[in-house]
């Protein structure tokens, strides 16, 4: 397991995972490790993928000061990552949460972008929110059949309160983020809390985290090509979400996958590796 030290005297974990041309990947969670990427539904067959496990996450060391895991102080993290890989311009991949971070240090170092992959993003960096009704949106997509009718109950309850619901009807949503609620799915679900840094999650989106107006005028700066790759069933963020959010670039584009939610790679992950290998792969 590789490491680097980064700007503030941390040492960061890499995983490598396949061969060929590099692709950094920036895990969500907020602040989850990068372990719950797996294979990126078998994107290693083509790409040595570099799961970056951000400070205090996975094998990752906590940082001496915590206030580090504002998303905005990991954008350095990234850089020292690209130094470090030897790197002039990356591709990079980011899921979720992760998204922003990809934003930040893509607005901050736009000509080290080669191609970027923003699958399911979130997008508070350039204050594109995703509201109740966007998630109940995407919810109610599956309704008709359990455990889907109870799982968009519990989340109705959940965004009603805020986000602040109760464990057990957090429980039952679960299905709504998986494409299929198998095995595989369950199993993915079920090793979040053990992946989470909570302190660190609770951190990353602090009081001035985000310049929105700062951002989309880095972004405007960003001369590589962007996907951005949204979920037919994800209610984070819809399909017409993500499509606002591939506008800010010069060279962005939206697609769809099909009957995907959150986490495309489970879901189908021939469709989702081959879409972004050839993404990747274009004009190469």
């Amino acid at each position: 397991m590789p490491t680097f030290t980064t700007y503030d005297g941390t040492e960061l974990a890499y995983h490598l995972r396949g061969e060929g041309q590099p692709l950094v990947c920036l895990p969500g969670g907020a602040m989850r490790a990068s372990e719950y990427l797996g294979d990126l539904g078998g994107l290693t067959a083509g790409r040595r993928l570099v799961l970056l496990d951000l400070r205090g996450t996975g094998d990752s060391a906590i940082p001496a000061d915590e206030s580090t895991y504002r998303v905005d102080r990991q954008v350095a993290d990234v850089e020292a990552l690209r130094i470090q890989l030897g790197l002039e311009r990356v591709d990079l991949l980011a899921h979720s949460a992760g998204g922003n971070l990809a934003q930040l240090y893509a607005a901050s170092h736009p000509e080290r972008i080669r191609r970027m992959v923003l699958v399911t993003p979130t997008a508070w960096a350039v204050d594109l929110p995703v509201t109740p009704e966007d998630r109940l949106e995407g919810a109610r997509l599956r309704a008709g059949s359990e455990p889907y009718d109870t799982a968009i109950e519990a989340y109705g309850r959940i965004l009603a309160a805020a986000g602040d619901g109760s464990d057990a009807d957090w429980d039952l949503v679960a299905p709504l983020f998986y494409g299929r609620w198998d095995e595989a799915a369950r199993a993915h679900c079920a090793a979040s809390a053990r992946q989470q840094n909570g302190k660190a999650a609770d951190a990353f989106a602090g009081a001035g985290a985000f310049d929105p107006a700062g951002t989309r005028a880095g972004l405007r700066r960003v001369a590589g090509e962007v996907l951005v790759l949204a979920g037919e069933l994800d209610g984070n963020p819809r399909p017409a979400l993500a499509a606002r959010l591939a506008e800010l670039f010069p060279r962005g584009a939206v697609d769809v996958q099909p009957q995907a939610c959150h986490f495309p790679w489970l879901d189908d992950p021939a469709g989702f590796a081959g879409r972004v290998e050839r993404f990747l792969s274009a004009g190469a």
